[in-house]
């Protein structure tokens, strides 16, 4: 069952050339939820690395404070 505007269409009564652009428009929702879910994976890596790297630098700045 397709839904476009309101309006339902079976698969089965769409034509070659519909079916074929359903299937575009069904892989391309596929590829843009991976394309958000690699995003989210690299936006988090990314703070992760910030992270790392803040606490290493107040890390080093307590060590040299201490001396």
């Amino acid at each position: 069952m397709l839904t476009l505007e309101d309006k339902q269409y079976y698969q089965e009564d769409l034509n070659d050339e519909q079916l074929l652009m359903l299937t575009h428009v069904q892989d391309l929702d596929r590829k843009i939820n991976s394309s958000k879910f690699n995003l989210q994976q690299l936006q988090f890596g990314k703070q992760a690395f910030l992270d790392a790297i803040t606490a290493s630098i107040k890390k080093e700045e307590e060590t040299k404070e201490e001396k």
